[in-house]
């Protein structure tokens, strides 16, 4: 596995630290790892997500959602079944599971539903008005008003 070297980055940005922890995780992350269970990201509006993830076999009991230090985590964990059961073929995959997602700044969950096998998380980014962009008027100088009279200091 390659090294990467993200000094130019920090030379050329302000407040981005996060970037070299993000990378950290997606370059040591294995393809092969974490494949179950499938899940699809689709984008509903401007600021605004959906997480759907196939759960089949599994019930709103078996399934916890939690966020904790912007990180996402969706567990499932099947109660044992209490009647012992002869399958002839057993394709529905109900085996405990956590899935993780790191959330960015300003991003809270709206709401989850579980419907067909599929556990659906809507999310939204909220950005704060203080940090919305914002105009600086840039003050005059040199020109004096006409109107202005100058104050001098009594003491």
């Amino acid at each position: 596995m390659r090294a990467f070297d993200l000094t130019p980055l920090y030379r050329a940005t302000v407040g981005f630290d996060q970037i070299a922890d993000l990378m950290d995780r997606a370059l040591a992350s294995d393809a092969g790892q974490n494949t179950y269970p499938p899940y699809n990201i689709e984008k509903t509006e401007d600021d605004a997500w959906r997480i759907s993830i196939a759960v089949a076999g599994f019930s709103d009991d078996d399934l916890a959602i939690e966020v904790k230090d912007r990180a996402l985590l969706i567990t499932g964990r099947k109660a044992p079944e209490e009647t012992e059961r002869n399958y002839l073929h057993r394709g529905i995959a109900t085996r405990a599971f956590e899935r993780r997602f790191h959330l960015a700044d300003h991003v809270h969950i709206t709401g989850a539903s579980h419907e067909d096998g599929m556990l659906n998380i809507d999310l939204i980014r909220e950005v704060p008005e203080a940090l919305k962009p914002r105009k600086i008027e840039i003050a005059a100088t040199g020109k004096k008003d006409a109107n202005l009279v100058e104050a001098k200091s009594v003491n």
